[in-house]
């Protein structure tokens, strides 16, 4: 059963999936808000492209690597991007990002996954968005973070997974932001390292 997360909430991943994990996906999906037509006749949905990333962070806070929409794959090849999608069409998750836990570098103490708009829009014109974990092993949702918080804000960090006591976790952080990428929300990423 699924956990739906509150911002700043924290979960042990082992313990609510009840099993270990090795291979999890991030996923991330939303909806444009629906627009009245000329006249307040029939609706329209004008296309956004929210971008999910994930950074690699090593124990002394520094970047290791980085997955988004052009780097599709990390070096050691331990977390796999399936690709941008420009819309936010369609149901389920509109991007996603997996991760083999197993082999992810020692060296490696956090992954910081983000979602930004990178052709400008805001959240006010984004509904239904969300980011969540899934068992990958056997297609099982193991925790929910809703991210439909209406506001001017283009950006969002969205969750962090860290090594702690041998077992991997995850940190709701849900703190808005603004920009087009990733590196735009380093500065407010550093804070929760």
């Amino acid at each position: 059963m699924s956990v739906n997360l509150s911002k700043g909430q924290k979960i042990s991943l082992d313990k609510e999936a009840g099993a270990t994990l090795t291979h999890i996906t991030m996923g991330l999906g939303w909806d444009a808000v629906k627009t009245k037509g000329f006249l307040g006749f029939g609706s329209k949905t004008e296309a956004i492209d929210l971008d999910a990333s994930c950074v690699m962070f090593d124990e002394n806070k520094g970047t290791s690597d980085i997955v988004w929409f052009r780097q599709l794959k990390s070096k050691d090849g331990s977390i796999v991007h399936t690709g941008d999608n420009r819309t936010g069409a369609g149901d389920g998750d509109d991007e996603q990002i997996n991760v083999d836990l197993s082999k992810v570098p020692a060296h490696v103490k956090s992954l910081v996954f983000t979602v930004n708009s990178f052709t400008g829009q805001n959240f006010s014109q984004v509904e239904n968005a969300y980011c969540r974990i899934v068992n990958a092993s056997n297609n099982q949702e193991v925790a929910r973070f809703n991210l439909s918080v209406q506001g001017s804000h283009t950006a969002q960090v969205m969750a962090k997974l860290y090594r702690h006591n041998g077992e991997w976790k995850m940190h709701a952080i849900g703190e808005n932001g603004n920009g087009r990428t990733f590196d735009d929300l380093m500065p407010q990423i550093a804070v929760h390292l």
